[in-house]
């Protein structure tokens, strides 16, 4: 199912795109769902599992009784709701999953990002930092729910830093940044590439792989969904985890989002 281009992506750089990967129908359907959520919970930070944090910085203007999506940040552990599963328990995915893992796999974290009008982006980091298990790599899936432009705070990445170690991590220095922001400071992250994205578009990537967000100048929201996967059998030292949720994934869905 990898193209030649795609797996030499995946070694040499740390990721590839699927473009095109789903239809705006799966996109809407998602974006629904959450809002549904954020509405249902507005105020809360769990709902029927589900762990809803605020955004700690939003275009000025913006007010509590806004809509309760415009005033997230991130909602986890969706990978056993509706559309969401759909989409992670399909044929795709899973033979995405074997390919480059090797073998079965377990959808241990998912979370829908808001990237709203005024939110800052995420500082340099490497996923794996987040995931002190005992088997590496993991995969990231980010499925672009909006176009991602450079004004709306697209991810940018290092090409070929999966190559290195999971670098120390501070926690993000800036006062008032977003619960669980993290930072690399002891690599040069000069020359980053930016990751540009129509709706429906899928990046592949490795768990290492030096990424980070820049902050949404523009005057709407970027939205994406992200999960992440690991061999079966991978024992998770997290210890108690808010947010990892393992699951197995077995490909019930013949086509992503159904």
């Amino acid at each position: 199912m990898i193209e030649d281009a795609q797996r030499r992506g995946w070694e040499e750089d740390g990721f590839f795109f699927v473009r095109d990967f789903v239809p705006k129908s799966v996109t809407d359907a998602m974006l629904s769902r959450v809002i549904e959520i954020c509405r249902e919970g507005r105020g809360q930070l769990l709902v029927e599992e589900k762990l809803i944090l605020p955004e700690s910085n939003l275009r000025e203007g913006s007010q509590e009784s806004d809509p309760a999506e415009t005033l997230v940040s991130k909602v986890f552990k969706l990978h056993r709701d509706s559309v969401f599963r759909d989409f992670i328990d399909s044929n795709p995915i899973v033979e995405l999953s074997h390919e480059l893992l090797g073998s079965d796999v377990d959808c241990f974290l998912s979370q829908f990002i808001f990237k709203n009008p005024g939110a800052w982006g995420q500082p340099w980091h490497q996923d794996e930092y987040y995931f002190p298990f005992d088997r590496h790599p993991q995969v990231g899936f980010w499925l672009a729910v909006s176009d991602a432009t450079a004004e709306n705070g697209c991810l940018n990445v290092l090409p070929g830093s999966h190559r290195e170690p999971v670098h120390e991590h501070v926690p993000d220095r800036r006062p008032n940044a977003n619960v669980g922001y993290v930072e690399i400071v002891d690599h040069d992250t000069a020359n980053p590439v930016p990751v540009l994205m129509k709706a429906g578009d899928l990046l592949v990537f490795h768990s290492r792989l030096m990424h980070c967000s820049k902050d949404n100048e523009s005057s709407s929201a970027r939205a994406a969904m992200v999960y992440h996967v690991s061999e079966r059998g991978t024992v998770d030292h997290t210890g108690h985890s808010v947010v990892n949720d393992w699951m197995a994934i077995d490909g019930h869905c013949e086509e992503a989002g159904r």
